[in-house]
């Protein structure tokens, strides 16, 4: 059967994926859905496809190629493809679901 709802609680019950800082919920295509929820320091590395975050819980200040932005709960966040990103000054709460999509290298 074919799944069109993906529970937060279900995918913060999720385990890790092996090597990865995020469970792998769901994946379609190039679409893929995660779940991150970073403890202590935010240590991700540039991806190499676009990716989307919403905010589930917790707050922040948010980086990316050079930016710093706040954020909380039912924001979403964007990230092109090699940008250098992370979560700063997090509350002990984050939880983010992540979207990765697109080709390789991002859309342009």
């Amino acid at each position: 059967m074919t799944r069109f709802v993906f529970p937060a609680a279900e995918a913060a019950a999720a385990p890790n994926e092996p090597g990865r800082a995020s469970a792998r919920i769901f994946a379609h295509g190039s679409f893929e859905a995660r779940w991150y929820a970073p403890k202590g320091t935010d240590t991700q590395a540039p991806h190499t496809r676009d990716e989307a975050y919403v905010v589930v819980s917790g707050r922040g200040t948010f980086f990316c190629a050079g930016a710093r932005a706040p954020f909380g709960p039912g924001d979403m966040l964007w990230v092109p493809a090699g940008a250098e990103h992370r979560f700063e000054d997090f509350t002990p709460d984050l939880a983010v679901w992540v979207v990765f999509y697109g080709p390789e290298g991002g859309e342009g």
